[in-house]
């Protein structure tokens, strides 16, 4: 295995010296996706393709294009493979589609799920827009859709979708308080021994001490989850 991997990342590291050599300046696209077309992958999900370049040294020429079925198909949400994806700078495009909970395989099928496209467009807009990349249709229409006519519904339902998801997510980060909800509830590591940890200063020792100062813990806050997804709810409209 290690050998196939060596291989692997010997030919992607040709194919950035050819891009190198022909003037490409855009950079290469992997997408995540498990279980085909064998039983282990190293692009099973985003944290495992971004693995795969960081190792190999080849993130700086790859960015990932990020699927809702794979993602599904991965145990993850799309938001998920997406957040992962925008934390290292390698977001690069999605696919427009979604697939079936109940079933393990890709079907492809066209994004009708408002909540979906706006959780996607909110992660997207979270980490400044595709760039180099879009919104791309891999889709395909149900089996019981065999007209000419349902293909063009099929896109224009996708479109629309995508696009009241967008607005969604715009509404949502115009109005701040899911933002700053979030901004809140980190607050405590933005200052004393939580922001020593994060800087890298603290020791266990460091917290151990803390945590004795403490005595019996008290105050603790709640996440508010129902809070914030009824807050996230006000939007669909």
């Amino acid at each position: 295995m290690k050998r196939e991997l060596d291989h692997l990342g010997q030919f992607m590291h040709m194919a950035v010296d050819y891009k190198k050599k022909i003037g490409f300046k855009s950079p290469f696209y992997i997408e995540p996706k498990p279980k085909e077309p064998t039983r282990h992958q190293y692009d099973s999900d985003a944290a495992s393709c971004l693995n795969f370049l960081r190792e190999y040294g080849l993130l700086e020429h790859f960015k990932l294009n990020i699927e809702v079925n794979h993602a599904w198909l991965a145990g993850k949400t799309m938001e998920h493979e997406l957040e992962v994806a925008g934390a290292a700078g390698a977001l690069g495009s999605i696919d427009a589609n979604m697939g079936d909970y109940f079933l393990g395989w890709d079907t492809d099928q066209f994004p009708t799920d408002i909540y979906l496209t706006a959780k996607t467009m909110l992660t997207v807009l979270k980490y400044g827009g595709l760039t180099t990349g879009g919104v791309n249709f891999d889709a395909k229409v149900r089996r019981e859709s065999f007209e000419a006519d349902d293909l063009f519904i099929a896109h224009i339902a996708g479109m629309d979708t995508f696009a009241r998801g967008l607005k969604i997510a715009a509404a949502i980060r115009k109005d701040g308080r899911i933002d700053a909800f979030v901004k809140n509830r980190y607050r405590t590591w933005d200052s004393g021994i939580g922001a020593k940890i994060a800087a890298g200063k603290a020791s266990f020792t460091d917290c151990e001490k803390h945590a004795l100062a403490l005595g019996n813990v008290s105050g603790l806050e709640s996440g508010r989850q129902e809070l914030l997804e009824a807050m996230f709810n006000e939007f669909i409209r």
